[in-house]
């Protein structure tokens, strides 16, 4: 059936020139039906342009054509990467590391990246399985990799796939070893990508090595010595890997670590790219932990965690009888202060990282500690560059490196385990991880925080957003002047308000079309009365909402 527009002879030659060159009969014939039956819009969606290739890899829809995840676009990727870095000093028979999860075409694409890598003269080394992210990460460290690629798109819809570039230590430098690129590395990896016009003129090798089990007890036993073996280990944790590659890497270090097995969600247990229980696989959205939530109930358990889809996320849940259901999630930045705090309190020296729209509470705490402190832009790419001596990275996104001699990127599986070593030795003093929060409120203040997220299908809604409010910045928020107004463009297209006691960060999703305002407000605890702050931080969380919906101008837009 035909979209009834017209379709542009020039974009039917473009489209019969990539069915010539792409390798993959099952796109070819997808592509040609969308010929043969006249999809011009469709198709010209499909070829407006290549899906771009930036720090955080290439991620898009699973479909045929230049503007989707395909073989394709991963052959075209994979011998850019290659060429790139050819000519940046690695020789022949220098390893590249490359993992894949659990999502439609994930192992498939890791093969055609290994073939690509081979045929150009580089060792390529194989994951031996479906694994988290922090492996890739860990094994590019541990194996002396040039580099390394992670198939995934993280906690995206299931129709969504990505492409992680990770470099070792000589092209990464000390801080960079077996960290995501950065700028101008992105831009020229990209460059390299558009040089490559030729699909079937590629030379393809075999599939690399496939790496042993080895590589994975290696990064287990690493993830189990981030936690005291000789503190408490009484703790009944409810688990759910959210159907992705999580679940046994998690468990097998929770058993090595000396903790009971995590109880998991059986019918979130087994990697399923659909992810069929879940309308978007990210612990963040409303409903996806239902399921593991319901399991903490049936167990008593004491706390309830789960990974997303590639577990490099972790996110935590506790009692709270005052809620409906009687569970509630921890935020992203109330866990970040949880494991902060904790290995302060252990006596781990260094400088502590977060991102510009985690809370400031960090800093407040480094502070009177007399512990280094860094805030970076978004995303782990930076928050482990922040510094030699890095102690703890978070960002409010729900990602953690507690073990950055390890994992130089967030690690949903060791950030766990501290959790539960933090649970369980407030558990063993008759406590919990909210009555630490409330300590933390006490001594500090209440530092609280939300979020307005507004999901998009055209992105120029959030063009159009950040457009109309650069253009009238507010003058007050919450009846407080705004004493500084910051604007990050060129560097970051960011926009940060503070006020003596607010401070919002606007920015779009470097990974969804979303855009995203970071809501934190400082209430003082008064004579003790944490329940009292609560409320007007709640209050006062609800009243900035509105007043950025007014700035941005997005009360018509969805969701």
């Amino acid at each position: 059936m035909s979209d009834h527009t017209v379709l542009d002879p020039a974009l039917a030659d473009r489209v019969r020139a990539w069915i010539d060159d792409d390798p993959d009969p099952a796109a070819r014939a997808e592509l040609q039906a969308l010929l043969d039956t006249g999809a011009a819009a469709e198709l010209a969606d499909r070829f407006a342009g290549p899906l771009m290739f930036g720090t955080a890899g290439l991620r898009g829809p699973l479909r045929a054509g230049p503007n989707g995840m395909n073989l394709a676009v991963v052959r075209q990727a994979a011998a850019g990467l290659v060429t790139w870095l050819l000519a940046n000093g690695t020789t022949a028979g220098e390893p590249l590391v490359i993992g894949y999860d659990a999502r439609r075409g994930s192992h498939e694409y890791a093969l055609e990246t290994a073939r690509v890598a081979t045929g150009a003269g580089l060792r390529a080394l194989v994951m031996p399985r479906n694994l988290p992210t922090p492996l890739l990460a860990f094994a590019v460290r541990k194996l002396g990799g040039c580099a390394g690629v992670m198939v995934t798109a993280s906690h995206n819809p299931p129709n969504d796939n990505g492409y992680k570039v990770y470099l070792g230590a000589r092209l990464g430098g000390p801080l960079g070893a077996g960290a995501q690129i950065v700028p101008p590395v992105d831009a020229e990896i990209s460059a390299r990508i558009s040089a490559v016009t030729s699909l079937s003129g590629v030379p393809l090798g075999d599939d690399g090595e496939l790496l042993d089990e080895s590589i994975v007890e290696s990064y287990v036993a690493a993830a189990a010595a981030t936690v005291d073996p000789d503190g408490p280990r009484d703790l009944v944790i409810a688990y759910t890997p959210m159907h992705g590659v999580g679940g046994q890497v998690l468990v097998d270090a929770f058993e090595q670590a000396g903790f009971a097995t995590p109880q998991a969600a059986p019918e979130q247990w087994v990697p399923d790219g659909t992810f069929p229980t879940v309308s978007f696989p990210n612990p963040e959205e409303p409903g996806a932990m239902d399921h593991v939530m319901a399991l903490a109930r049936r167990i008593d358990a004491d706390i309830a965690i789960a990974s997303d889809p590639d577990a490099d996320r972790c996110a935590v849940a506790v009692p709270a009888p005052n809620v409906p259901g009687g569970w509630r999630m921890l935020r992203g930045d109330e866990v970040g202060v949880l494991l902060a705090d904790h290995l302060m309190r252990k006596g781990r020296r260094g400088t502590y990282a977060c991102s510009i729209v985690s809370s400031s509470l960090l800093k407040a705490m480094t502070a009177e500690r007399g512990l280094g402190y860094a805030e970076t832009l978004t995303g782990f790419k930076w928050i482990v560059r922040a510094a030699d001596d890095l102690a703890f990275g978070y960002e409010e996104a729900l990602g953690y490196c507690v073990d950055p001699g390890s994992v130089r990127d967030k690690d949903g599986i060791s950030a766990a385990l501290v959790v539960a070593e933090l649970a369980a030795g407030l558990k063993a003093e008759l406590r919990g991880l909210t009555d630490r929060l409330d300590e933390l409120a006490e001594h500090f203040g209440l530092y609280a925080t939300d979020q307005l997220a507004v999901r998009v299908d055209d992105l120029t809604e959030i063009s159009d957003a950040m457009a109309r409010l650069r253009a009238k910045m507010p003058a007050t928020l919450l009846d407080e002047k705004v004493t500084s107004a910051e604007d990050l463009l060129p560097e970051a297209d960011v926009v940060i308000l503070r006020t003596a006691d607010a401070r919002v960060v606007v920015r779009p999703s470097g990974t969804e079309p979303k855009l995203k305002a970071y809501l934190e407000v400082v209430e003082k605890v008064v004579d003790g009365d944490i329940a009292a702050a609560r409320e007007q931080a709640g209050a006062a969380l609800t009243a900035l909402r509105t007043e950025m919906a007014a700035a941005l101008g997005i009360w018509s837009v969805h969701p």
